[in-house]
């Protein structure tokens, strides 16, 4: 607390966020303590650094970092630096990323001479509405995704489905355009209209039939072919409407070229569709990433021999993150087999476009 509130005039961490970070947060704390000749500064904290996990993902994120006035330009700052680079490979990290004031010359210094590069903004930022700039360094040799694969940030809290395929058609199909009305026109058209609670969620017939509807070659897998998501609603009625809805979308790709698969798929045969040029769109439970069991689904961009670079399109409001945090997410391969499976039967769907001249 001395080093911080000796450090930064505003936006200063509390001891009560301190207390969280240190006791319960998914966190790693590290201090460089210094000493003197005379005794004086005996045991003092020099410097801390604070870092972050997102739990699900390779990310990690620089958090908060100071180094008291009496110690700046000693190097505490660049072997604390290093000291976190070396605990984010240690949690396998693929990526570590930060933000820092715009007008903060000595720290964005410091960041580029050691390897990070500006991928972002976030404006009015902080207290006295200065800019930061958002940083990252990549930590370990990942071919990783081509870039090929747009992101578009869901506008409601039900449309992750929409706005997944929406990104692997935009991918396939670089003069769609991407907004809101065809965001919701495509809910409207795949919804199985209950789950969980609120409004319903996009199941995998019907985000196939509205990519079938728009002209791309769509093949779809699932390991269970009777009526999906009934554990999501308790009432009987719910279930019946579930029934019902998904039945009548089974009748639909009957009469089209879309073709079914019931069947278990892995790590193994992603990678490969990926390396095929395909886009998967995928069904996760969200525990791993959010700690909250909801269905969502996200698309696969890219991969390399250990990690799937995954797009999300849900964009939490809380300040600590943003769009850039669910882009290119990296997830190790085997962490992304046990998400890719939702709810008490363990329901694994995937809607896989291609571009029809690719295919043919």
């Amino acid at each position: 607390m001395e080093v911080e509130n000796r450090s930064f005039e505003s936006d200063r961490l509390t001891r009560r966020n301190f207390n969280y970070l240190l006791k319960r947060g998914n966190a790693v704390c590290l201090v460089e303590t210094a000493g003197s000749a005379d005794g004086r500064t005996e045991g003092r904290i020099a410097g801390y650094v604070l870092l972050l996990f997102n739990a699900g993902t390779s990310l990690a994120r620089l958090y908060s970092f100071a180094v008291d006035p009496d110690f700046r330009r000693t190097g505490v700052a660049h072997r604390l630096l290093e000291a976190a680079e070396r605990a984010a490979k240690d949690h396998e990290c693929v990526y570590i990323r930060l933000e820092v004031r715009r007008d903060n010359e000595a720290a964005i210094d410091l960041y580029h001479r050691a390897g990070y590069r500006e991928f972002g903004i976030y404006r009015d930022y902080y207290a006295d509405h200065m800019e930061a700039l958002r940083l990252e360094k990549l930590l370990r040799p990942a071919t990783g995704p081509s870039g090929r694969v747009p992101y578009y940030e869901q506008t409601l809290d039900f449309t992750c489905g929409p706005s997944a395929l929406m990104m692997a058609m935009k991918a396939l199909d670089p003069a769609l355009e991407l907004n809101r009305m065809l965001e919701l026109r495509i809910w409207r058209e795949s919804t199985t209209i209950f789950m969980t609670s609120g409004h319903g969620g996009c199941g995998p017939y019907g985000l196939a039939l509205s990519a079938w509807r728009r002209g791309f070659d769509v093949e779809l897998v699932l390991n269970d072919d009777r009526a999906l998501f009934l554990d999501s609603v308790r009432s009987a009625e719910k279930k019946e409407v579930l029934r019902l809805v998904q039945e009548e979308m089974q009748g639909e790709i009957a009469e089209t070229d879309i073709r079914v698969s019931y069947r278990g798929f892995g790590a193994g045969e992603l990678t490969g569709l990926v390396e095929a040029g395909a886009i998967p769109v995928v069904l996760i439970s969200s525990y791993r990433i959010y700690r909250e069991k909801f269905p969502h689904w996200v698309v696969v961009a890219g991969s390399d021999e250990r990690f799937f670079y995954v797009h999300d399109p849900l964009v939490e409001t809380a300040k600590h993150t943003s769009d850039t945090d669910r882009v290119n997410m990296p997830i190790l391969k085997k962490d992304f087999e046990r998400m890719a499976r939702y709810g008490k039967a363990q329901l694994k769907a995937m809607v896989v476009l291609r571009s029809r001249q690719d295919h043919h």
